[in-house]
């Protein structure tokens, strides 16, 4: 059986979160064959890998969503000319009418086509002028014809994309994955599965709502845009998880057909954190908080180390560890730092990229202050660890830390996005109570033993593959896959 797992600017590229959870499946299926499709910003960032792929990985693929210079491409010559079939699927993309999808398919993986040509040709023209005077006339004609330009860029580049050959896609998203993985299953009538983290949808619109590069008239356009390739990979998926309910009642919300949608929680391997090592006699005087992260906007670090400032001021002898990478968005770490300067805190350790076993066991309590999230591994590897959790209100972390299928209780303060104060008094609570420490990890310590661990998970998942596996001609086997050499 041979896996094509679908991913966009995760792995192998970044490290952490959905990341880890493609290289644990991987790894928990040695019988099987896995190539990698992953989507990234441009040709720079190709073979800089942050994992080592395991031994059943036998290509990665790329397709990139920026590979041209604008500025350096107005240039005008011969056209790419379209036919009647191609130009009315073109005109249904842009006019957000039903996409007639199958025809550019064919359009972008059979025809040679120039996605500069085609932006820059008459065909693309009269569609886009014909867009605006049915809804954007009051605008400026040109920039319009830019910014639609700019938002189709990606997905033409993307639909090029040479696609490898497997028995079933398994996109981590919807969105540009989605979109490859449901081009896949046209061309070559194998399964597709998409297994969402958080909601493609509605993480993009939040980002656009708050972008400040995007105008505001534009902000509709573009979320229009992931709505249309989320509703494809709906719509063209064999199967669909979700993490948890809610998560599921949004899916079915955006269009995904309630019989498709399956919840499959997040799982880990409990016993990587056990025996982890304690805190040393230097470190015995403090109270140690984790923030295992990467850091960008989409975790609020600021908000966490504005908290963490006050909440200092009433418990001297806390210290903060942000445990990750800090290169992803250098300018926002950039600011994390001076913000931590300008409010001239101490004990704020930025650690960068770690083992975060070498860490956990010496912390008291861990933080998550997300705007967005899906079920964050994180907070299980807290738990296993026996450490209980502050978190924003995000995704399924109230699911995580009051229980959804147990009765055990709290293991862990929730708190409101960007709330500074609440966050501040859950720092308070947490560093001033050890016996409420222990029993709150100790309640998270069973919670992700019950529900949480990755052998349950594997079972899932192993269940899935394997009906897909049969419903389109490929054969299970338990036998560990290996290359055959010649």
């Amino acid at each position: 059986m041979k896996i094509c797992i679908v991913a966009e600017g995760c792995y192998p590229y970044v490290m952490g979160g959905v990341s880890s959870w493609i290289d644990s499946m991987i790894k928990s299926f040695p019988n099987i064959e896995f190539c990698i499709l992953t989507i990234i910003s441009d040709r720079e960032q190709s073979g800089k890998f942050l994992y080592t792929l395991p031994e059943n990985v036998t290509e990665v693929y790329e397709a990139y969503l920026n590979d041209f210079d604008w500025s350096k491409k107005r240039k005008y010559g011969k056209r790419t000319k379209l036919n009647k079939k191609e130009y009315s699927a073109l005109r249904s993309v842009i006019l957000d009418q039903q996409v007639e999808w199958d025809v550019l398919f064919d359009m972008f993986q059979n025809k040679k086509l120039s996605v500069d040509d085609l932006l820059m040709g008459a065909d693309f023209l009269k569609i886009v002028q014909e867009c605006y005077d049915m809804k954007y006339s009051q605008i400026v004609f040109s920039d319009f014809l830019w910014t639609v330009r700019s938002i189709y860029l990606p997905l033409f580049l993307v639909m090029q994309t040479k696609l490898p050959k497997a028995d079933f896609y398994h996109c981590v998203a919807t969105g540009y994955a989605g979109l490859l993985g449901s081009m896949a299953k046209y061309m070559y009538g194998s399964g597709l599965l998409v297994s969402e983290h958080g909601i493609y949808t509605r993480e993009r619109e939040e980002e656009i709502i708050k972008a400040f590069w995007v105008a505001g008239i534009y902000k509709n356009i573009w979320i229009e845009q992931f709505r249309k390739m989320s509703r494809l990979a709906y719509e063209r998926a064999d199967k669909v998880t979700s993490l948890y309910a809610h998560a599921k009642e949004l899916q079915i919300e955006l269009g995904c057909p309630e019989g498709r949608i399956m919840v499959t929680p997040n799982g880990i391997n409990m016993e990587r954190f056990a025996d982890l090592p304690g805190k040393t006699t230097e470190e015995k005087d403090w109270i140690n908080i984790g923030a295992v992260l990467r850091v960008t906007p989409i975790k609020d670090v600021k908000t966490m180390i504005r908290a963490f400032a006050y909440a200092k001021e009433e418990v001297p002898n806390i210290k903060l560890w942000i445990m990750g990478p800090t290169e992803e968005d250098e300018e926002y770490a950039q600011e994390c730092f001076d913000l931590v300067e300008s409010m001239q805190i101490s004990d704020v350790i930025f650690t960068g990229r770690v083992d975060v076993r070498q860490y956990l066991g010496r912390m008291d309590f861990t933080i998550l202050t997300s705007i967005s999230e899906g079920m964050p591994l994180t907070i299980l590897e807290s738990y296993a660890a026996k450490k209980p959790v502050i978190a924003t209100d995000v995704g399924n972390c109230k699911g995580l830390i009051y229980g959804e299928s147990d009765n055990f209780g709290a293991a862990g303060i929730l708190t409101h996005i960007m709330n500074v104060s609440e966050i501040t008094q859950a720092i308070v609570k947490l560093a001033k109570s050890p016996e409420l420490r222990d029993e709150m990890g100790e309640i998270g310590y069973k919670r992700v033993e019950k529900s949480y661990r990755i052998e349950q998970m594997k079972e899932t998942y192993k269940g899935i593959y394997q009906e897909l596996g049969s419903l389109y001609g490929s054969n299970w086997t338990e036998e560990k896959f290996e290359i055959k050499r010649s």
